[in-house]
């Protein structure tokens, strides 16, 4: 057993079966063993791969489309720019690369960078420094001590690592699913209390069902919908996840781009659910601001200019980088792969919004 197994056991042993949200959270989040914590999971040596790795052109879309929400929001300067869990600094760095194109844009922003992992931030640093120099980020633990103001926010791949709940349905009933031990001191899934979990997936629910909640990435959409909502601002959140709240298991665990079983090892593989973006959308619409069209990642990266920023790239690249070029937006827009698994979800400031 890992040395954080053995810390959850132990909390088990002495105080009963666990949430598993709260094993979860344990798992990537502990300060001393937590999976996020010791370690850069990113990239082929890590254990698994996001967007801004596969190419350069996701980041860029993204900056092109923030520079014009900027001039939307009446260019107020200085507009914070955030980006929630920034993994390695890449999407951010290509994010500001774009913003060139509009300077006044990119000379508004100041950078903020919401990172628990203390690896990461490093991470983080060495990027931004070595590319853009001029540009002095701050680091957040959490949202809410990134100052008030005019926003530009993204949030690739954050939600779904936030933890979860997991309730199982039983005799009509839902009952909180906990994490125990079984006689050989392994851990194993238990049906706990009755508890009373929403939002509720219409029609008939059978026994057996699995419904997932998300308290965590509830409120903090609430939080980014009371930020747009006092002062003007854009986001996107991307993320895997489902567009209806519906019942069905999607907690898994990945280690060296392989599945493994979620509670074998924890601390040592990286755990995440699907994310249910009707309850994130409700949960921004609470904070005040206005939801649009949750679109596929593919979809969202050919109507912003994907398709000729690939092209305007691979004219100045040599045969075998335009090859490597194609290849990589492909894989981000393949209707059979990313580019439909992915969602995005656009988010702007009701028009009362004030631009200062």
């Amino acid at each position: 057993m890992t040395p954080l197994g053995r810390m959850l056991a132990a909390e088990i042993r002495e105080q009963g079966p666990i949430g598993v949200d709260r094993f979860m959270a344990g798992a990537l989040g502990d300060p001393q063993h937590g999976y996020y914590m010791t370690r850069d999971p990113l990239g082929i040596e890590g254990d698994f791969i996001t967007s801004p790795e596969i190419s350069q052109i996701f980041g860029e879309i993204i900056g092109l489309w923030f520079a014009e929400h900027w001039q939307a929001m009446g260019a107020p300067e200085p507009v914070h720019l955030i980006e929630l869990g920034p993994g390695r600094g890449t999407l951010m760095a290509d994010l500001l690369r774009a913003l060139r194109v509009l300077p006044a844009c990119r000379a508004a922003v100041t950078v903020h960078l919401v990172e628990t992992s203390p690896v990461l931030a490093e991470a983080q640093r060495r990027t931004l420094a070595c590319f853009h120099p001029d540009i002095i980020p701050r680091w957040h633990a959490t949202l809410g001590t990134v100052p008030d103001g005019p926003t530009l926010l993204v949030a690739n791949e954050f939600f779904d690592a936030l933890p979860i709940r997991q309730w199982l349905r039983h005799d009509g009933k839902w009952h909180e699913r906990r994490v125990a031990l079984d006689p050989d001191g392994s851990f194993i899934f238990v049906c706990g209390e009755i508890g009373f979990p929403t939002p509720e997936p219409p029609g008939e629910i059978p026994d057996g069902a699995i419904l997932e909640t998300a308290d965590p990435a509830s409120e903090i959409a609430t939080m980014i919908g009371d930020r747009l909502r006092r002062a003007a601002g854009a986001a996107l959140l991307i993320d895997y996840g489902h567009p209806e709240t519906a019942t069905g298991e999607t907690l898994q665990a990945v280690k060296a781009h392989r599945p493994v079983p979620v509670l074998n090892e924890p601390g040592e593989a990286d755990i995440t659910a699907h994310v249910d973006f009707a309850a994130l959308a409700g949960a921004l619409r609470a904070g005040g601001a206005v939801t649009g069209a949750l679109q596929t990642q593919g979809k969202f990266l050919i109507e912003n200019g994907a398709e000729l920023r690939a092209e305007r790239l691979c004219r100045q690249a040599s045969p075998e980088q335009a090859i490597s070029i194609r290849r990589g937006l492909q894989r981000l827009i393949d209707p059979t792969g990313m580019g439909r698994l992915f969602k995005i979800l656009p988010v702007t400031s009701p028009p009362s919004a004030p631009t200062c």
